[in-house]
C-alpha cells in the first residue's frame, strides 16, 4: 500500500515561534476568521487553534505559545514541549511544524528550532519580515540554507500576504518527505550523559522515556522533569542529574552552557555564507528613534504621557458609549416592564437579574476594544518593549516587571480590560502577580461610592478643597498597598526568586489596521462568552437571594402602617421591606457582627453583599432599603438626606447616626479594598484559575475589613480626642 500524502489526508500543523517575530499575524492571515479560543487541558495556558485551507486539503493549525527555548522553565514552554512530543492530553504530535523566525534575527531564532529538530519533526522555516530584514542590508540565500538544514526555507511577509502560497506548499513537501532540520551534534560526554540517564531509568521499570526527553531534562536540570520521566522522586531525580553533569564537566564542558555553545557553533556553520549581513550598522531609524525613545530622562516622559492617553481614552472616551450601552439596556427593560407587568416575578426577573446582568457584562465592551486597540499599537509598532524596558526598574523589586505596568495603569479605568492586559506579560509567574494585584487599582466602579460619601459627610462639614483631597487620596489608597502585596506573593507564595527581565526589542514598524480589528474583535467575542456567561449566572443569584421570599402581605401592612402615603411612597416602603426580609438581608443580619468594629449596621451590610455583582450595586441597594427608590445615583439629595437622617433603632448606639465620619471613610476604603465584581472574578477566573482568583477575593476582602476596621477605630479615636 502507497504511503498517504499530504494531499490526501487532514494535516495537524504546530506553529512555533520567538515572541515578536510576528507569529501571531501569520497565524491571523492563515487562518482568518476560522479560530478557536481555549486552554489546554489541565493548564491555564491560551490554546488557539484554527482552520487552514488551501488547495482542497484542510490543516488544524494550532498557535504554541511564544518562547525562546524548550528548557520548560515556565507553563508556556512546558506546553509547547508536551504538544511537540504529544505527551500534552488529548493532542497528538503534530504532523509538521512551522518554525517562525524574524529573518532580521534569523540565527538567534533558529535556535529554538534546532531544539525543535531533536524531537524528529517534519519542519518549515518560515522567514518573517524579511522585508525589514532586506533593507537593513541582510541577505539570506533560502535556496542554499534550505539545501543547509535540510528542510524547507520560506521568505514570507505575514502583514502584506507575501509568501502564504509558498508556505502552503512547503508544509505539503515536508509532510510527504518527513522533511528533518539537521541536528546538533552532541560530543560523546553528553551522548554517555544521557545513556546513563536512560540506564537509571531502566532500572525503575520505565523504558518510555525517549533519549531526547532524557537530553532535555540534562540541559534544563530540572529535577522534577526526571522524576516524571522515570518514575524517581524528586530528590532522587536531582542526585542524578547531578551526576550526570559530572561525566559532562569531566569533558571540559560546562553543563548549563554546553547546549547553548555547541547549538549556535552548530549554527553558525549551518547559516555561513547563506545569511550575510551588512558590514557596518548605519544610524537607522531604529537607532534615532531609540535614542530618544529609550532616554533615561525623556523615555520615561514620553511613556508615561503616552500611558496617560491610553488611560483617558479608557476613563473617558468610552464614557458616551457605555452611557449608550446602560441606556439601551434600560429602554429595555422600560418596555419590557410594563407588558410583564401581570408576572412581577418574572418582570423582576427578566428585568432585575437576566437584564442588569447583560447590561453588566456588555458595559465593558467600549474600555475592552479601546484598551485592545492601543495595546495592539504598541506591540506592532514595537513600542511596547521599549515601555516596559523603561518600567522595569520601577517594578522589579517586588516581583513585577515592565509589561505590568499597562495592566495596572488600565485598571485604574476597570480591572477587567487591565487583567486583559496582562495577556501582554511572558513571564507566567509575573503575569499572575499582576493579576491578583490590578483589581487594588481605584477602578472608575468606586467613584459613586466616594461620591455618595464624600457629598454626604465630608463636603458638607469640611468643604470643598477637603471634599477634593479626600477624592484623590482614595485613588491612592490600592496602589500604596499593591507593590507590598505584589512582594509578599512572591516571596511567600510563587516563592520567585529575583530574575533579570530580558526581552528582545523588536524592530519599529507600521501595524496593519486588519490585526488589529481582529485582535479586538477576537478580544472583545472571548470577554462575552466566557466571562458574560459567568457574571450574568452571579447577577441571577444575587437577584434572587434579594427578591425571595415575598410575602403577599407586606404591602398591605405597609399601607396600614403608611395611611396618608401617595402610592409612590408605598412603592418604594413596600421595595424597602421586601428587601428587610429578603433571604439577602437575612445573611447580612447574620453576618453584621462580623463588620460591627467598622461601625457597619446590617443595612450596609447588605449593601456590601448586594454590590458583589459590581460595586455601584450599593447606591441602588442604599436607596431601596432607606426608602429613597432604587433609581438613585450618587448625587441624589434624597439618598444623601436618608443616610444622614439613619440612626441606630436599639442597641449601645440606639438613637445614634449609623453614618458619621469614620463610618463614612471606613466605607470607602472598604470598596478601595475589596473586590466586589463578579465581572472582575469571572475574568481573573478564565486568565488564571478558580482557585486564583477565589485566593484574590478572599484576600482583598480580608484586607478591605481590616483597612475599614482601623479606619473606624482610628476615625473614633481621633474624634473623642
Amino acid at each position: 500500500m502507497s504511503r498517504e500524502t499530504s494531499t490526501q489526508r487532514h494535516l495537524h500543523v504546530a506553529l512555533m515561534g520567538n515572541p515578536n517575530t510576528g507569529k501571531t499575524t501569520l497565524f491571523n492571515r492563515l487562518t482568518g476568521a476560522r479560530q478557536r479560543i481555549g486552554n489546554y487541558p489541565g493548564v491555564t495556558v491560551e490554546r488557539k487553534s484554527g482552520s487552514w485551507q488551501y488547495g482542497g486539503r484542510r490543516v488544524t493549525l494550532v498557535d504554541l505559545p511564544g518562547a525562546y527555548s524548550l528548557a520548560a522553565s515556565s507553563p508556556d514552554e512546558r506546553v509547547a514541549l508536551d504538544f511537540l512530543t504529544g505527551r500534552l492530553a488529548g493532542e497528538k504530535p503534530p504532523d509538521v511544524v512551522i518554525c517562525v523566525t524574524d529573518a532580521s534575527n534569523v540565527i538567534r531564532n533558529l535556535f529554538l528550532a534546532s531544539q525543535a529538530a531533536d524531537l524528529g519533526l517534519p519542519m518549515v522555516i518560515a522567514l518573517n519580515m524579511s522585508d525589514t530584514a532586506e533593507r537593513a542590508g541582510i541577505r539570506i540565500n533560502t535556496r542554499l540554507l534550505s539545501q543547509r538544514l535540510g528542510i524547507p526555507v520560506v521568505r514570507v511577509v505575514a502583514t502584506k500576504g507575501e509568501g502564504i502560497e509558498e508556505l502552503e506548499a512547503a508544509v505539503n513537501e515536508a509532510a510527504d518527505n518527513h522533511a528533518t532540520m539537521a541536528r546538533t551534534p552532541w560530543p560523546e560526554s553528553v551522548e554517555t550523559a544521557v545513556a546513563f540517564l536512560a540506564a537509571e531509568c531502566e532500572k525503575k521499570g520505565n523504558r518510555a522515556a525517549g533519549l531526547q526527553d532524557l537530553q532535555r531534562a540534562l540541559f534544563d536540570r530540572d529535577g522534577g522533569a526526571l522524576a516524571r520521566l522515570g518514575g524517581f522522586a524528586r530528590e532522587d531525580a536531582e542526585t542524578l542529574l547531578a551526576k550526570a553533569a559530572e561525566i559532562i564537566e569531566a569533558d571540559g564542558l560546562h553543563p548549563v552552557s554546553v547546549e547553548a555553545l555547541l547549538r549556535y557553533e552548530h549554527i553558525g556553520h549551518l547559516t555561513e555564507d547563506a545569511v550575510t549581513f551588512p558590514e557596518k550598522h548605519g544610524d537607522t531609524l531604529s537607532l534615532r528613534l531609540d535614542a530618544v525613545l529609550t532616554h533615561r530622562v525623556w523615555g520615561p516622559v514620553i511613556f508615561v504621557a503616552m500611558m496617560l492617553v491610553v488611560f483617558q481614552s479608557i476613563y473617558s472616551w468610552a464614557g458616551p458609549f457605555m452611557d449608550a450601552i446602560e441606556a439601551g439596556v434600560a429602554w429595555i427593560g422600560d418596555t419590557a416592564g410594563p407588558v410583564l407587568a401581570p408576572w412581577p416575578t418574572l418582570q423582576s426577573l427578566l428585568v432585575d437579574g437576566v437584564l442588569a446582568g447583560v447590561g453588566s457584562v456588555i458595559v465593558f465592551l467600549p474600555q475592552i476594544l479601546i484598551l485592545f486597540f492601543f495595546i495592539a499599537l504598541l506591540e506592532d509598532t514595537g513600542y511596547m518593549a521599549r515601555g516596559a524596558f523603561l518600567m522595569d526598574k520601577i517594578f522589579g523589586w517586588c516581583g513585577l516587571n515592565g509589561k505590568s505596568f499597562v495592566p495596572m495603569l488600565s485598571s485604574f479605568a476597570c480591572a477587567v480590560p487591565g487583567i486583559l492586559a496582562a495577556r501582554t506579560i511572558e513571564d507566567p509567574k509575573a503575569r499572575l502577580t499582576t493579576i491578583l494585584i490590578s483589581p487594588l487599582m481605584s477602578c472608575s466602579a468606586r467613584l459613586p461610592v466616594y461620591t455618595l460619601m464624600i457629598g454626604a459627610f465630608i463636603e458638607p462639614a469640611y468643604g470643598a478643597t477637603v471634599a477634593g483631597l479626600t477624592l484623590f487620596a482614595m485613588h491612592f489608597v490600592g496602589l500604596a498597598v499593591a507593590a507590598p502585596i505584589a512582594w509578599a506573593v512572591n516571596k511567600f507564595l510563587l516563592r520567585t526568586r529575583p530574575l533579570p527581565f530580558l526581552m528582545e526589542m523588536p524592530a519599529y514598524r507600521l501595524p496593519r489596521l486588519r490585526d488589529i480589528l481582529w485582535r479586538m474583535w477576537r478580544r472583545a467575542r472571548e470577554f462575552l462568552v466566557r466571562a458574560g456567561t459567568i457574571i450574568l449566572a452571579v447577577a441571577i443569584i444575587i437577584w434572587a437571594l434579594s427578591y425571595f421570599p415575598r410575602p403577599p402581605e407586606v404591602r398591605e401592612n405597609v399601607k396600614a402602617s403608611a395611611p396618608t402615603a401617595d402610592a409612590m411612597a408605598v412603592d418604594r416602603l413596600t421595595d424597602a421591606a421586601y428587601i428587610e426580609q429578603s433571604y439577602l438581608a437575612r445573611i447580612g443580619r447574620t453576618l453584621q457582627p462580623v463588620f460591627a468594629p467598622a461601625g457597619f449596621d446590617w443595612k450596609i451590610t447588605v449593601g456590601v453583599l448586594a454590590s458583589f455583582p459590581a460595586r455601584e450595586v450599593i447606591i441602588s441597594t442604599l436607596g431601596t432599603i432607606y426608602g429613597a427608590g432604587s433609581d438613585v445615583d450618587e448625587e441624589s439629595g434624597d439618598l444623601r438626606s436618608a443616610l444622614a437622617a439613619a440612626r441606630w433603632p436599639d442597641g449601645p448606639r440606639a438613637g445614634q447616626p449609623v453614618f458619621t465620619l469614620p463610618v463614612a471613610l471606613a466605607i470607602m476604603v472598604f470598596f478601595a479594598l475589596c473586590l466586589q465584581c463578579g465581572a472582575t472574578i469571572a475574568v481573573m477566573a478564565r486568565e488564571s484559575s478558580w482557585g486564583w482568583a477565589a485566593f484574590a477575593f478572599a484576600y482583598m476582602t480580608i484586607l478591605a475589613w481590616l483597612g475599614a476596621v482601623l479606619t473606624y477605630q482610628l476615625g473614633g479615636f481621633c474624634l473623642r480626642m
